[in-house]
């Protein structure tokens, strides 16, 4: 049996590196030219945070996510294993309290351990929700890290190659995100717009997310001086162009956690749009021979173990109805 993925951003080699691991015969094909054109993943934050998610998120969100940390432990070369913090200016303190009250696993810190946490914040804010148990990954490394397994393996990634120019040798997965919108009507997208700052005036070891009056926005550690700002969620599906307002809030969130932020370097500015249905869920479907796996919303690094999983067992066990199984496609 061989079954080819249509798709290799985050989902689709997921999925193949799921597969693969139970024995499965695959092919990954892919209408982009290469990794790197997979603007969605490719500009993700890769926060492995079920816990905050519940915040603004359904319960199954922040179940299957907790599958995330030892997945991607297990598949890739680095887990940056260091909790996420959550901060507020004072005037936005009730927005901190709100926060923790629709969360669980955390801990509210004062200014001290927030100080021996994450020393260059500990001037700025004086209470803080430390969430140990969440992670982080660079999500680049991890696309390159999955790719390199699956080459490694013989498994072949098509690039530059639609679905209409392939020859399918067997049942079909189509991963391919909101281009899937043809096939599932009721898929809508999502746009994210992202900075990535450089700047070796502070060091900041973990995710932190700020309270904001719109959204909550976070800053996730790359390395080397490199962060990565984000979490615009506007509905749209205009994927191109990130728009001077959100520009000036993203910016302007980094200045409000650490001053330095004013001075770094802008080395990206990028933008997607992500999938995502009615109630913001996953969901797996058939038609005819072709499994959808799609709907990821914001939480693709997230979600995509579980989903991969999901998909795996249905593939192996038709009869089998996964958690995410949509029956109103069949």
């Amino acid at each position: 049996m061989i079954i080819t993925i249509v798709g290799a951003g985050v989902m689709g080699l997921a999925i193949a590196t799921e597969l693969a691991e139970r024995g499965v015969g695959i092919e990954v094909i892919d209408q982009a030219p290469g990794l790197g054109a997979h603007a969605c993943s490719w500009y993700a934050g890769g926060m492995l945070s079920p816990w905050c998610e519940a915040d603004m998120s359904e319960p199954p969100i922040v179940k299957f996510g907790q599958e995330a940390v030892s997945w991607w432990r297990k598949h890739i070369s680095k887990v940056t294993e260091r909790g996420s913090i959550v901060l507020a200016p004072s005037r936005d303190s009730a927005e901190l309290n709100r926060f923790a009250r629709r969360t669980q696993n955390h801990k509210s810190i004062d200014g001290n351990a927030l100080a021996e946490l994450e020393p260059d914040l500990a001037e700025s804010f004086s209470k803080a929700l430390y969430f140990a148990d969440e992670a982080h990954i660079n999500p680049r490394q991890a696309l390159r890290d999955l790719s390199e397994k699956l080459l490694n393996h013989g498994i072949k990634i098509h690039y530059d190659t639609p679905l209409k120019d392939y020859v399918s040798k067997g049942k079909i997965i189509n991963a391919t995100g909101f281009n899937a919108r043809i096939k599932l009507q009721d898929l809508r997208g999502v746009k994210g717009e992202a900075l990535l700052l450089k700047t070796h005036e502070i060091n900041i070891t973990r995710p932190i997310r700020l309270m904001h009056p719109r959204f909550p926005v976070y800053i996730v550690p790359r390395g080397s001086g490199t962060y990565m700002i984000g979490a615009t969620q506007i509905e749209s599906e205009e994927r191109s162009k990130i728009t001077a307002r959100s520009m000036v809030d993203l910016l302007n969130a980094a200045y409000t956690i650490h001053p330095a932020f004013g001075e770094a370097e802008v080395l990206e500015i990028g933008c997607d749009v992500r999938p995502a249905f009615p109630d913001n869920i996953p969901k797996l479907c058939w038609q005819g021979d072709t499994l959808h796996v799609n709907g990821l919303f914001r939480h693709g690094f997230l979600l995509a173990p579980a989903c991969a999983r999901m998909a795996a067992d249905t593939i192996l066990n038709p009869k089998h109805i996964p958690e995410f199984m949509d029956e109103n496609y069949r």
